[in-house]
């Protein structure tokens, strides 16, 4: 049982060292709540300037 583990221990940092390697986004600090949603700024932005430039 205890070989399951160590097994499992080593591939998860196997894992973790291949992804961080490969320029992969890995965020270990847990979950995020972020209210904006991180895309609202461009989307927003977007009509604005397309109006802007419909007006020139």
């Amino acid at each position: 049982m205890w070989k399951l583990l160590v097994a499992f221990i080593v591939f998860a940092a196997v894992a973790l060292f291949v992804l961080k390697k490969s320029g992969g986004d890995v965020d270990m600090g847990g979950e995020k709540h972020d209210v904006t949603g991180g895309h609202s700024e461009p989307a927003a932005s977007a009509p604005a300037s397309a109006a802007s430039a419909a007006s020139h």
